[in-house]
């Protein structure tokens, strides 16, 4: 079934809250995904050095590229489909891309910055960057794969690009790139339009190479993160009464609010284009207002992390290590229950809430299934 499809699904709270279903229903043969640390699967790892345990520790037994004790959202997008774990572009070493490609990496943001990953922290991998990836990921795979042999079994099917599923998690290091750069959080919002609009051509050059199925997230609540919070003013006004930062909830909400108006102008730009919007904002969001009464014990502090109120320390990051008496030994070390955390090491999220977030957004994931 290949009809010609334009359909907007917008996932939001509690209405569409049901238990995961795997979408048996589904024919896609790829998986392309763009974005950052949320569906980053090795690429940064890769480029400048592995994430070290205990990363990973939860599922995968020991690192695996991600900035997570266990599986991200992607990961069980890629179950829910019967497909291979995504194998980061970058990652030469035991890479298998007969079934898609990831072209994230940790501390993307869609708007490249003009800065390196040592000075500001983010990734020199913006979006635009990405595509250029995707772009000669695209086209080479056929050449290569056209000698045959174990090529023709590393490597995708022509058809797969038009076939294949494009997901996309990114936006949410434009907003604290610009908060981290001492720019207000008004003047961070002025710059929304621009990032939106980069995001919009990034879309419209993957939809010119064939893509026609798009899954898009939403960013989070960029204010509950301790990264965030240990950064922000402590003034009591700012914070609402679960502890997050009001203002950059806020403004994450604002870029929102833009990335899905982009996403109904793109709907009618590109006729053949089905395009999924999905509201995870609204579901993290839930998580960090009612940990306990989806079974997890905490929100606001990292699993993994050192000291202060919400166990987290720039300088200390999860996984570091000191010699002390002889012996080296965790500073950062993961707490005793990661299954019951919802945030890992003060940016990302737990595996298990990674899990929660896809059980809600499941049932989109079968309604896009079924137009495709």
């Amino acid at each position: 079934m290949n009809p010609i499809l334009s359909s907007l699904f917008a996932l939001s709270l509690l209405s569409s809250l049901s238990p995961s279903t795997h979408a048996h229903q589904c024919h896609f043969p790829a998986i392309f995904n763009f974005g950052d640390s949320n569906s980053d699967t090795g690429g940064l790892s890769a480029a400048f050095g592995q994430a070290g345990p205990p990363h990973g520790s939860s599922f995968f037994g020991s690192p695996a590229g991600r900035y997570c004790d266990g599986r991200l959202v992607i990961d069980f997008i890629a179950e829910s489909l019967g497909l291979p774990y995504l194998s980061a572009f970058l990652d030469s070493v035991g890479s298998n891309f007969s079934h898609g490609a990831n072209f994230a990496t940790a501390g993307s943001p869609i708007r490249a910055l003009n800065s390196t990953l040592r000075q500001s922290g983010f990734s020199p991998f913006s979006l635009d960057v990405q595509f250029v990836q995707f772009y000669n990921f695209h086209n080479r795979s056929q050449t290569v794969r056209s000698r045959g042999g174990v090529y023709k079994t590393m490597l995708p099917e022509s058809d797969s690009f038009s076939k294949a599923l494009y997901t996309f998690d990114i936006g949410q290091n434009d907003l604290t790139a610009g908060y981290f750069a001492n720019k207000t959080v008004e003047q961070v919002e002025t710059e929304v339009p621009e990032i939106i609009s980069q995001f919009m051509n990034a879309i419209k050059n993957i939809y010119g190479q064939g893509g026609r199925y798009f899954w898009i997230h939403n960013t989070g609540p960029i204010g509950c993160l301790a990264y965030v919070i240990e950064r922000f003013p402590n003034k009591a006004s700012d914070f609402d009464s679960h502890g997050c930062v009001s203002p950059l909830n806020h403004l994450a909400q604002q870029f929102n609010h833009a990335l899905k108006q982009a996403v109904i102008e793109l709907r009618s730009s590109l006729s053949e284009a089905a395009i999924t919007y999905v509201d995870v904002y609204s579901l993290k969001h839930e998580l960090f207002v009612h940990a306990q009464g989806h079974g997890f014990k905490g929100s606001l502090v990292s699993c993994c992390g050192h000291g202060g109120k919400y166990n987290y320390n720039k300088g200390i990051g999860c996984g570091m290590k000191k010699i002390v008496k002889g012996k080296e030994v965790y500073i950062g070390k993961p707490c005793d229950e990661p299954d019951k955390a919802v945030v890992w090491d003060g940016v990302h999220f737990t595996q298990a809430a990674n899990k929660f977030i896809f059980d809600k957004i499941a049932p989109g994931l079968s309604k896009a299934c079924k137009r495709q």
